[in-house]
């Protein structure tokens, strides 16, 4: 593995979404690493989608090295209400912090993507050679547009001005969980929904659960920790190594588990944990979304073996890892979402 020399534990790094679930994670793992100079902003004080105060803010903070982590996220309920949000927010963010990174010559350049840019319809495990092959998932068509957008625009600042080097790297996750996750009943993705509803009907001795769709669906879940410290090792990396790998075709990079269970798995770990032992059912007026939703991982290995040692990634640290979230969730890390539920227009 060849490491970046250009990068030094004296870097300025900044941090856009650094409260959010994979946001609060790299900050918690670049500051295990010994990185000294991470630089947050919160977006009460500093609007993502407002260019000119963005612009103010690079050239006050003179950043080397970006990470983007903030994104209008939701599931599939927001997704099909708020189209407009997804789409409009998502690509009016990164337009403006890739764009500005270019403009202030920062060396590395971190997107948060997301494993919907993948096309619907797809049997096995998804390569990063198979973006754009077929049809988007119409449950967040539009979410999945913006980062496409986003990756693309990545991969075309890599081709024509670094000779295809990927100083701009997009990552593609899969279903993230952990610590600072979304538990709104509008906007929270599966796992978190999952979790909140076992909470709650435990706490309220209620006698079943109503689960969204069928069950069957297939994802893969990695623990925000573990998708933090893979996201470091891959920005850690020299931009020759990676090109070595990926021959200047792409400038994206999946990282996961390689491993998918379907949802009635999931529920099945999670009522376990819980100890409710009321009765399960699924709805099937909800829909169920794609069936399969898995990464091929087979490059992230090449770069990077030791960010798929499997004591990270089996079922067991799985299992484990969602145990710790289920025991520190309360009733006020729910109200707190629930305070600010709403979608406005951007102004």
């Amino acid at each position: 593995m060849s490491l970046n020399l250009n990068i030094s534990k004296k870097d300025k790094i900044v941090i856009f979404g650094h409260k959010g679930l994979i946001g609060s994670a790299i900050v918690e793992e670049l500051k295990h690493r010994d990185y000294k100079n991470l630089i947050t902003i919160d977006k009460k004080k500093l609007n993502l989608l407002n260019y000119e105060n963005l612009k103010k803010f690079f050239k006050l903070k003179k950043p080397n090295i970006i990470i983007i982590a903030a994104a209008r996220v939701g599931g599939i309920h927001a997704n099909n209400i708020y189209p407009f949000n997804f789409l409009y927010e998502n690509t009016v963010i990164q337009n403006n912090i890739i764009s500005l990174s270019v403009k202030f010559n920062c060396k590395k350049l971190i997107f948060l993507g997301s494993s919907c840019v993948y096309p619907k319809l797809w049997k096995r495990p998804f390569r990063e050679e198979d973006l754009s092959l077929g049809k988007l998932e119409k449950t967040n068509e539009y979410y999945a547009i913006a980062k496409i957008s986003g990756l693309k625009l990545c991969e075309a600042y890599n081709n024509q001005y670094n000779k295809k080097l990927p100083k701009f790297i997009t990552i593609i996750p899969p279903n993230l969980f952990g610590s600072n996750d979304n538990y709104s009943s509008q906007n929270s993705h599966v796992l978190a929904a999952l979790l909140k509803k076992f909470y709650l009907a435990k706490k309220r001795n209620l006698k079943k659960i109503s689960i969204w769709g069928t069950g069957r669906p297939r994802r893969e879940f990695l623990y925000s920790i573990d998708a933090a410290n893979m996201i470091i090792d891959i920005m850690e990396l020299s931009e020759k190594y990676i090109l070595k790998y990926t021959k200047g075709k792409f400038s994206h990079i999946n990282i996961g588990s390689g491993k998918d269970y379907p949802i009635n798995t999931i529920v099945s770990i999670i009522k376990k944990i819980s100890g409710f032992d009321g009765k399960i059912e699924y709805d099937q007026n909800y829909p169920d979304g794609v069936k399969r939703k898995v990464l091929n991982i087979n490059l992230l290995k090449k770069l990077s073996p030791k960010s798929v040692d499997k004591n990270i990634i089996n079922r067991k640290n799985l299992v484990a890892n969602i145990e710790k979230i289920y025991k520190s969730l309360n009733d006020e890390k729910f109200e707190k979402f629930e305070k600010n539920n709403t979608f406005n227009l951007p102004v």
